[in-house]
């Protein structure tokens, strides 16, 4: 365990920044852009590696699409919060073990879609009747069914499709897959939770793709104490400017020189970019000279996102024990589910939860419409509902730091986007769950991406300055023992 507890400590100390006797006077610079989870593992990886790091942060707090909230006076995941795939092989289990942070499982090996399991839902349709459990499952079986027979018009077009148009080309042919009234809306809202997973609409989601994710072992875990621990420890004792929004990035003569809103200058030997896609998308950052045609086309056709939360708190327990009530309707866009916040942490909160079209809807209206909506909802499917105390939206979509929540597949769009989109371009390096080819949009996909954009920047930089006996990285994974088990929960 004393490996364990070194680390641990010196994570939290920064000694490992400055342990060494061996640190060079010439060591490279570096400027990280952005201060998500995948800037500071990035930032982390240097610093641990003796490398003069700066971090530029557009917001006013770290953690990016992480955003912790605890003015519910308790912590409450208002961006990422799930960790996908509760399992050794997952690269941020050692830094949360040794965190001694608890996961609550949500669903086991079996979810390749789902962050629940089928027996954690409780639906109800737009009148407020509860849907029959078993016609719950019996829909559910015929959805993985649809699912399945895609796999085969894939096979059958070389043109690709979006997997809406699949499911339709399906169920003319097995009529017998089709479903009708009550049936029908909770089809639509399996659709609807399928959407959620990618952030956008089924008719947006490639059919080529969409299931070939990696998916780790060990089902999905709700971070209960939330996202923020992990995005503190991180940051320890690395140079972090916040309210510095990047405009413009020179990369000249083995330098890079980044300007900030207010025309300061910061100069560097490279810098990691680990931006939102929506940001990149949206030409927030000038860069000089352009992108090559590869990676703005990659920037292009890569799909982004959008998923919203409306935190509620209340002043006591009205709803039965179950992970999620669920809305079912006649098309997805209309279905809709609340996260039990109370049954994994023991608060009283409910999360809203809208994704693709519906959430950049749901951003149109001021927050008091947008609670009244969700109100109207969980009011007639609990009559006995009490209003909030305190209420959180998010707006992913128009914020101007993120543009989006993360990325997907489109359709008929070409397999490599992920590789030219984290491909180098002279001092510049890519990282940000965008450019994660095996676990895009997830935390740990983040994560990972940061550190292999660093270990890409540092190698480059050694050759560059010819120091390549300079500092090998320490690896976390080596240091923390493997025996020491995730701290899961389900209650």
């Amino acid at each position: 365990m004393e490996s364990k507890d070194v680390f641990c400590s010196n994570l939290m100390d920064g000694t490992l920044c400055s342990h060494t006797e061996r640190q060079q006077p010439s060591s490279p610079s570096v400027i990280v852009i952005g201060g998500g989870i995948s800037g500071i593992a990035a930032a982390r990886t240097l610093c641990n590696a003796s490398f003069k790091v700066l971090l530029l942060e557009s917001r006013d707090r770290l953690g990016g699409r992480i955003h912790t909230d605890y003015s519910f006076d308790c912590p409450v995941d208002m961006g990422a919060s799930w960790l996908h795939g509760v399992c050794n092989e997952n690269s941020l289990a050692p830094l949360i073990r040794c965190l001694g942070l608890t996961l609550y499982r949500t669903s086991g090996d079996n979810s390749i879609l789902y962050d629940h399991d089928l027996e954690s839902y409780v639906l109800f349709d737009m009148e407020g009747r509860q849907v029959p459990q078993q016609l719950v499952i019996e829909v559910g079986e015929k959805f993985k069914r649809i699912l399945k027979e895609t796999e085969k018009v894939r096979d059958e077009h070389s043109e690709d499709i979006s997997v809406l148009e699949a499911m339709s080309v399906v169920l003319d042919r097995h009529p017998d897959l089709r479903q009708e009234g009550l049936a029908h809306e909770v089809l639509q809202w399996y659709i609807c939770r399928m959407e959620a997973w990618f952030a956008a609409d089924a008719d947006m989601i490639s059919l080529k793709a969409w299931d070939q994710e990696d998916v780790l072992s060990g089902g999905h875990g709700l971070m209960k104490q939330g996202y923020y621990p992990v995005i503190k420890a991180l940051a320890e004792n690395i140079d972090i400017r916040l309210n510095h929004r990047v405009t413009k990035i020179a990369n000249w003569f083995n330098k890079v020189m980044l300007t900030v809103e207010d025309g300061r200058c910061f100069v560097a030997d490279a810098a990691i970019i680990t931006v939102p896609l929506g940001v990149l998308k949206a030409n927030l950052i000038e860069f000089e000279p352009k992108l090559p045609q590869s990676k703005l086309d990659a920037i292009s056709d890569l799909g982004f996102g959008n998923e919203n939360k409306i935190a509620l708190r209340f002043d006591t327990v009205f709803w039965p024990n179950v992970e999620l009530l669920g809305i079912v309707a006649p098309t997805s866009y209309a279905c809709g589910y609340f996260l039990n916040l109370h049954k994994a942490t023991g608060h009283p909160v409910l999360v809203y939860m809208a994704a693709g079209r519906f959430a950049y809807d749901i951003e149109k209206l001021s927050d008091e419409a947008a609670v009244n909506f969700v109100m109207v909802q969980l009011k007639k499917m609990l009559p006995n509902a009490k209003d909030p105390i305190q209420y959180l939206i998010s707006r992913w979509g128009t914020d101007l730091n993120s543009l989006g929540s993360y990325s997907y597949d489109l359709v008929g769009k070409p397999a490599d986007l992920y590789e030219r989109l984290r491909a180098p371009f002279g001092s510049l390096f890519f990282g940000g769950e965008a450019v994660s080819m095996d676990h895009s949009g997830s935390v740990h996909g983040a994560y990972t991406a940061g550190v292999m954009a660093a270990e890409e920047c540092r190698s480059y930089l050694l050759e560059q300055h010819g120091n390549l006996e300079l500092l090998q990285l320490v690896s976390s994974e080596e240091i923390v023992e493997a025996t020491v088990p995730l701290q899961i929960s389900r209650m």
